[in-house]
Formats: C-alpha cells, sequence, structure tokens
C-alpha cells in the first residue's frame, strides 16, 4: 500500500460535507471549476492534486495549509508523522488495545458517547466522529477509540478503559475486556 494514499484516505474519511466544500474553495486556483463542482468527496479531491504534482511524497504543504485553514489540527498532526516518515505499528505486530478495543465495541453500542466522554474526549471530536459516520454505531466507537489512542499517545492504557467502563456501569464490558 501506498503510504501517501493511505494517508490522503485517512484523512479523506475524516473530513465532513462542510469541510469538503472549504478544500475545494481553497483550491480554485489550482483545479478548474467544472472539475472542482464533481468533486464529491476528499479523495476525488485528492485525485485530482496528485495529477496535477500539487501534491506528492515529498511535497504535502498544500495538504498541511488546507487542513490548517480548516482547524483540522488532529489532521495536520497525521501529515507530519507522514512528513517525518514515523513508522506505523507493523500490520504483522498486533497493537496491544487491537483485542479490548474489538470487545468494547462489540458490546458497548449506544453507550460509546458516554465512555468517550469518561475517557476524556472531547466533544467536539465526538460530534466530528459521529458526523463522519451517521448511523453508524459500528464505526463511530471504532473511530473514537482510534482517535482515544491517537490523542493519548503512549499513555493510552488499557486499565484506562476498563476503569471508565466500569465508571460508566459497564461492568460487563470491562469484566470481558480484563479477560
Amino acid at each position: 500500500l501506498d503510504p501517501l494514499r493511505s494517508l490522503l484516505h485517512s484523512i479523506s474519511s475524516g473530513l465532513s460535507v462542510k469541510e469538503l466544500s472549504e478544500m475545494k474553495f481553497l483550491c480554485r486556483d489550482k483545479i478548474g471549476k467544472r472539475k472542482l463542482d464533481a468533486v464529491q468527496s476528499g479523495q476525488e479531491l485528492f485525485s485530482l492534486l496528485l495529477e496535477q504534482q500539487e501534491i506528492t511524497k515529498d511535497n504535502v504543504e498544500l495538504l498541511k495549509k488546507l487542513l490548517q485553514h480548516i482547524k483540522r489540527h488532529d489532521l495536520v498532526s497525521l501529515v507530519v508523522q507522514f512528513e517525518e516518515g514515523e513508522p506505523h505499528a507493523p500490520d504483522d505486530q498486533p497493537d496491544e488495545h487491537e483485542k479490548p478495543c474489538a470487545v468494547i465495541c462489540d458490546n458497548v453500542g449506544r453507550e460509546w458517547k458516554r465512555l468517550m466522554r469518561e475517557l476524556g474526549m472531547p466533544e467536539v471530536k465526538l460530534d466530528r466522529i459521529e458526523e463522519a459516520y451517521p448511523r453508524k454505531l459500528y464505526e463511530q466507537l471504532v473511530q473514537a477509540l482510534r482517535e482515544w489512542q491517537k490523542w493519548k499517545g503512549k499513555d493510552a492504557k488499557v486499565a484506562d478503559l476498563i476503569a471508565a467502563l466500569q465508571r460508566c456501569r459497564l461492568k460487563l464490558v470491562a469484566d470481558k475486556v480484563e479477560e
């Protein structure tokens, strides 16, 4: 998998309709109006920018500027990580949070926002996730847990997940995670 395309896909899936519209507006001088009007997703916009060499694996400045303009500093940090060549968890090495997250996703359901608030996630991030994945409860929780992990970094501990589940009176799920 091309790391740049993987990055662009991640960014695209996190954009709201309004944010995409703002990015398209900012690209008017780079892409013709007819092509821009046809763009329906971040991936389509990024494909056009790749075609025109406005974004390349060695130059993601435009991408950073676009994300800064729409005030998505969380996504800017992904681009910075990409630039620094920060290794992501190797695919053959399971992440220590993988199993607990799978258990939580399978058992929490509609209480996901309460759990994430208990973990200290900002309301703005929760709303963005909900907006990005309307009517996809499971995916909202998956993305929220990923955001929490990114946000906490090395401080993201399974013990914190268990404690938050217990505070939310989701003791059964907490017990399953502990197993």
